[in-house]
């Protein structure tokens, strides 16, 4: 039986009004959870329960990879709780022995909090240097995990595709019906 994962295949009215970047897609999680623009060309891998990969190639041929997952929390306050520290606690915590991080960077869109840092590791298969790169960002009652991982000769290729998806990430911003497109709620 084919595995279809939180809406994949959901057919779109013929008059839709989803519009993405040229050259880019439009992915939605959970009725405008999490929503992003990704390569047009890239293959959607849907195999992990707990997030969704975006390949620029089928793997294992792929030269990056690009992780979403995302939680809905408590509409509290968390100034206590700022991203930077969570990014620095997660990124020490790292299993591939990453042998060097960049610092963090941090940004505000409106309510949208985003924090974001670049290390470098071995692959270990591959034995190639390579990046790695980790993004919190949290609004309202999401907060979202994006990770990109790729090869070090390739940072100049990837890296616009990175800063346009932190650019096209919107979280929280609930659509009424994904069929039809972003009328919000």
């Amino acid at each position: 039986m084919k595995k279809r994962y939180r809406g994949f295949g959901v057919k779109l009215n013929k008059n839709h009004s989803w519009r993405g970047t040229p050259g880019f897609k439009v992915f939605v999680a959970d009725r405008g959870a999490v929503r992003f623009e990704f390569p047009r060309t890239w293959v959607v891998v849907d195999d992990n329960p707990d997030g969704i990969k975006f390949h620029d190639k089928k793997p294992p041929k792929d030269d990056c990879m690009i992780g979403i997952s995302y939680l809905r929390i408590p509409p509290i306050d968390w100034t206590d709780l700022p991203l930077s520290q969570m990014v620095a606690e997660v990124t020490g915590k790292d299993s591939r022995q990453v042998t060097g991080w960049d610092p963090i960077v941090e940004a505000r869109r409106l309510d949208m909090e985003i924090a974001w840092r670049q290390g470098r590791f071995i692959d270990s298969q591959e034995k190639r240097p390579a990046f790695t790169r980790l993004c919190l960002a949290r609004r309202r009652t999401v907060q979202a995990l994006l990770t990109m991982d790729f090869w070090e000769e390739d940072l100049a290729r990837w890296e616009p595709v990175w800063d346009h998806l932190l650019d096209s990430l919107e979280l929280d911003e609930p659509i009424a019906d994904p069929r039809q497109g972003p009328r919000v709620m």
